[in-house]
């Protein structure tokens, strides 16, 4: 599905989809990757018997929003690496100002896909998925949290736990809490349903960036297809910068507990998603 709204076919309205700026998105989007973010769609949905193209598009819809950030993210005015997924990042690839149009067209396509009918009948479903993207993604969600991120480098002071945490749970979080609320909202699952999903996806978010800083720490570049052992040296705010590497070690499989804890409504339906839970917690790339 990702490639197939990645072609050079043009959409109604659009006039050319320029070669090189497509190969740009192309290469961000569709070599490599977790995935997470998208799968949190399809297994909350699935949760509720949603599936199908439309689940698809939506997951699709996510999971160019975050492919786009990590352009950006990657950009020597932001954390500036050379390498991403085991290759060169968009902007070394291909030059600086095509990886910042890249990204923007990534995000820009996330909202046309999700808005678009083909991915849900009902235009108010449609209207909340896209309102609930552009708050995880934006000022408060993800671009706030990456402001929050880069100020803290600049200023050579050591966050205290709970800016560390609201930090994350912004720049990272906020995605993953989305992706798995996502399913609910797709499905038109009901209030107690969809809060469930989202502690869940709260927990699994916070887990999983505490366990992608234990690896920055402890990995091998190789597995992990980036750079590691960066965070230290430029100030960022990490839990295992605050609390030290057991204790974080040890937070994360809390958090992970959490997150399979909140799906306890849905029983062994969610078995899937538990799974995700634990692997997160215990990836080693």
């Amino acid at each position: 599905m990702l490639e197939a709204l990645l072609s050079p076919t043009l959409l109604p309205g659009e006039q050319e989809r320029p070669q090189r700026l497509l190969d740009a998105m192309r290469y961000a989007a569709l070599d490599g990757g977790k995935r997470l973010r998208p799968f949190l769609v399809i297994e909350s949905a699935a949760l509720f018997g949603a599936s199908g193209s439309g689940v698809l598009r939506a997951a699709c819809a996510l999971e160019l929003v975050h492919c786009y950030s990590l352009v950006h993210d990657d950009l020597p005015a932001m954390d500036d690496d050379d390498l991403r997924r085991g290759k060169p990042t968009v902007h070394r690839a291909f030059d600086e100002a095509t990886a910042i149009l890249a990204g923007d067209g990534l995000l820009t396509y996330a909202f046309d896909v999700m808005a678009d009918p083909a991915t849900h009948p009902d235009a108010a479903v449609r209207c909340e998925l896209a309102l609930g993207l552009a708050r995880a993604s934006g000022l408060g969600g993800m671009a706030g949290g990456q402001m929050l991120d880069l100020a803290a480098e600049a200023a050579g002071i050591a966050l205290s736990r709970a800016e560390i945490e609201q930090l994350q749970a912004m720049k990272t979080g906020a995605l993953l809490r989305f992706g798995a609320e996502a399913g609910a909202i797709f499905a038109r699952a009901d209030a107690h349903e969809r809060a469930a999903l989202i502690a869940y996806g709260q927990a699994l978010g916070a887990a999983f960036q505490i366990a992608d800083d234990i690896l920055d720490a402890e990995g091998d570049e190789a597995a992990m297809g980036k750079r590691v052992a960066k965070d230290a040296g430029r100030n960022k705010g990490t839990l295992v910068g605050a609390l030290g590497i057991e204790a974080a070690r040890k937070l994360r499989d809390e958090l992970a507990q959490q997150a399979v804890d909140a799906l306890a409504p849905f029983g062994a339906r969610a078995n899937v998603l538990v799974q995700a839970a634990r692997f997160t917690a215990q990836r080693a790339h």
